[in-house]
Order: C-alpha cells, then sequence, then structure tokens
C-alpha cells in the first residue's frame, strides 16, 4: 500500500489463487451467490470473480483496512461482479447479511488455523444460517489428518501460530468436521493442493 492507494498486497495470495480457483469452479455451481468470509487484502475475490463472472461474490472483513483494500482491489481491476465488502465478525450472533440470505455457497481462505476454536465455531454456525440446503461450505489452508500433521512443514507453522497465540494453530479434520455436522454440513470432498494445505468441501444437506 503506497500514497493513496489502499490496496494491500498477500504474496501467498498470488501463488495459490490459481489452484484455488481450478477447484471453486468445479465445485461451485453456475451463477452462484457466494459469501466469501475473512476476504484480507481482496485479491482473491477479484480474482475469483473475474475468472468465474457468472457469480456474484460478496467479501467481508472485520478489519477496516482490509474492507479498503478489497474496494480498492475491486476498482483498480475493474470487476463488476464483487459486492462491497461487509464487516462480520464470525462470532457475532448475526452477521448483518442475514437479508441477502441464502447463498449458495461460503468460502473461507486460511482463517481457522489464525484465529480462536470459537471463530470456527462461529463460522460454522453462520453458515448454517446463510447458506442455503445444498450449498457449499469452502475451507482452505493447513490441517492435520488424524491427530497428525501432514508435513513438517505444518508441524513447524502450527508451532510458529501457537507462540504467536495460544489460542491458534493447525486444525484437525476430523474436529472441523464435527463443527460443520452440527451445523447441518457434511464433508463432500477433501483437495491436496500446493504446499501441503488442503481444501475442504462441504455440502449442506
Amino acid at each position: 500500500m503506497t500514497g493513496s492507494d489502499m490496496r494491500q498486497f498477500a504474496p501467498a495470495a498470488a501463488r495459490n489463487r490459481a489452484p484455488l480457483l481450478e477447484v471453486l469452479r468445479r465445485v461451485l455451481p453456475g451463477g452462484a451467490r457466494v459469501l466469501e468470509i475473512g476476504s484480507g487484502s481482496g485479491e482473491h475475490a477479484v480474482f475469483f470473480a473475474a475468472g468465474m463472472p457468472s457469480i456474484i461474490w460478496r467479501p467481508s472483513d472485520p478489519d477496516p483496512k482490509a474492507r479498503a483494500s478489497i474496494a480498492a482491489w475491486t476498482a483498480a481491476e475493474i470487476v463488476t461482479n464483487v459486492l462491497a465488502p461487509v464487516d462480520i465478525d464470525v462470532r457475532a450472533a448475526a452477521w448483518g447479511v442475514e437479508g441477502e440470505a441464502p447463498v449458495d455457497a461460503l468460502v473461507s481462505l486460511n482463517m481457522v488455523h489464525i484465529s480462536p476454536w470459537a471463530a470456527t465455531i462461529g463460522l460454522m454456525a453462520g453458515a448454517g444460517r446463510v447458506v442455503r440446503d445444498g450449498g457449499v461450505l469452502f475451507l482452505y489452508g493447513p490441517f492435520m489428518r488424524d491427530g497428525r500433521h501432514t508435513a513438517p512443514s505444518n508441524e513447524s507453522f502450527d508451532a510458529w501460530l501457537k507462540a504467536r497465540d495460544p489460542a491458534f494453530g493447525v486444525r484437525d479434520i476430523a474436529d472441523v468436521e464435527h463443527a460443520a455436522a452440527a451445523h447441518g454440513f457434511a464433508l463432500h470432498e477433501i483437495v491436496d493442493m500446493p504446499a501441503n494445505n488442503l481444501s475442504l468441501v462441504f455440502m449442506k444437506s
């Protein structure tokens, strides 16, 4: 971000956006209305929206600087299918977008490991409120499988996260699956991604 340019830049977004778009094109229905939780810089939002012009993408983030970045990226890339970013705290009892519900999909990238577990519980509860029956809940990031890290780098990352905040950490898929099931979501697919990350695709029954 320089001068009056409010755009933020996340190097990881440039690295993982193409593989993510490939998966999202496959799992999201055509013409889908998508709510993204924790949109961060907004780079993913504009890239996905440009790559899937039939969808409507609603970004969100609790950080006002992130929302300013999302708006700036949307203006700079001239994408017309990205709606204005909204302020959503996943732990809130209402998100303020229930009037737009139901949406066809909820997408959250790299959030559950850099937030307290209560945020994941709130994410699932909110998804249960706003995603239509038969809709998609899509998560991406590092995850443990059966209590074990999938790579030494993820184990080191987990230790770094917990040193930063003991409430953070790489979550086990089984725990995430259990939290999602409490709000009507079943794990449909696990997709191996670059850099030892995973995409988790849930469907609402």
